[in-house]
């Protein structure tokens, strides 16, 4: 009887054990595919770059909009790069716990099997001593008889128990097998792949260096078509104000509708989470004063983020609201939309899909964004956020 409850605390203690090392397997598997889960992240928005670079001029020739694009790739790939050494390090780690979990399985496996074979072992002993019935039927007390009835029944459920212990935690270890194998072909595949991207960054950075050299060749035509560019963003920029200006001003002399504080209190909360306008895109131009990334004496003063995208890219609403004006400036199209006292304002479009006075819904499509072809058939649209008459970092209200 005493053995039955030494073999019934142990299969307790035993059974706490493999949970906790299976815990401490899953979380380890959880590190690694966040990272699997960055990795393909990074991998489509350095296929989305390449889209773009083979949409511009095909030749030879080095354009800023070319090593603008390029210079994203390189971004991209070493912080690939980066995440796929973090991956290989994680499942390193990972299979190092797989083993040790393993291993300590394989213990529990086998003092499972110890305690089995001592349960068989006491069954042999009472059958060769006298039958199951003789042994109960021999009491000398009814006490005595129900007791010894119940010990062989503990026997039995024990040795049933064992049976499926020892299945199970076997199963488990085929389980952590089968793992190994997997972190083993990922970590194949993740040194794979960090060699083709180290190469795909080599050949790139020869590429930037080339087209660097051919750009600073060319500083002064090149320098003269940035300050006719800035010539045109600036009155861009001092027609948007003025609308604004006169927006926020009106709207002062009114108290906002329940509709509208509701619209504006919804705008703000989501600051850091509002959707991109556009559907993929990366950011070419960030807010505020940047030095040109060829020229270092050229300082550039965005007032809001310039986003490249492919060709035929639509702009989309980033928040519910309403469309106060539409208006061209140098042949394009921009449209502004109020989010309560706040407003976004979606600039270098082709056409448009709205009119003042249209009520928008985040992600509605409201134009074309323009392909120069001056401008190697860069698509971009310019992008700004105000709140009444101040402008913002649209940066900080966007997804990350």
């Amino acid at each position: 009887m005493a053995v039955v409850k030494v073999i019934g605390y142990r299969l307790k203690v035993i059974g706490i054990l493999c949970s906790l090392l299976l815990c401490v397997s899953m979380s380890a598997a959880d590190s690694v595919k966040d990272l699997q889960k960055k990795q393909k992240k990074l991998q489509e928005e350095i296929e989305q770059t390449n889209k773009m670079l083979k949409q511009t001029k095909k030749d030879e020739n080095a354009t800023l909009n070319k090593l603008n694009l390029l210079g994203q790739n390189i971004k991209n790939q070493r912080k690939l790069i980066t995440t796929l050494d973090n991956e290989i390090t994680a499942l390193d780690r990972q299979m190092k716990k797989l083993n040790k979990t393993k291993d300590s399985l394989q213990v529990i496996l086998d003092g499972y099997k110890a305690d089995f074979a001592e349960m068989v072992r006491q069954t042999h002993y009472i059958h060769k001593q006298q039958s199951s019935l003789l042994f109960v039927m021999s009491s000398e007390s009814f006490t005595q008889l129900v007791r010894r009835a119940r010990y062989l029944q503990q026997i039995a459920r024990f040795r049933q128990e064992q049976v499926r212990r020892i299945q199970n935690t076997q199963a488990e270890i085929n389980t952590q097998n089968e793992l190994l194998q997997t972190n083993r072909n990922d970590k194949k595949a993740a040194l794979n792949s960090k060699k083709k991207e180290q190469e795909n960054l080599q050949r790139d950075e020869r590429k930037q260096k080339k087209m660097l050299t051919q750009l600073k060749s060319k500083e002064k035509d090149l320098t003269k078509q940035i300050q006719q560019k800035q010539k045109k963003v600036n009155e861009l920029n001092r027609k948007i104000d003025e609308i604004v200006r006169k927006e926020a001003e009106k709207a002062s002399k009114t108290t906002m509708t329940k509709e509208q504080k509701l619209i504006a209190g919804g705008f703000e909360a989501n600051k850091g989470r509002l959707p991109w306008p556009v559907a993929q895109g990366m950011i070419s131009g960030h807010f505020g004063k940047q030095q040109h990334p060829v020229y270092a004496q050229v300082i550039l003063d965005n007032k809001g983020i310039y986003i490249q995208t492919e060709a035929n890219s639509q702009a989309r609403a980033v928040y519910k609201g309403e469309v106060t004006t539409c208006f061209m400036v140098n042949g394009t199209y921009a449209v502004i939309i109020q989010h309560g006292n706040y407003r976004t304002v979606y600039s270098n479009l082709s056409k448009i899909n709205v009119k003042a006075g249209d009520k928008v819904e985040a992600k509605q499509n409201i134009g074309t964004i323009f392909t120069d072809p001056e401008q190697d058939q860069k698509t971009e649209l310019y992008f700004q956020i105000f709140k009444d008459k101040n402008l913002l970092n649209p940066e900080l209200w966007i997804a990350r």
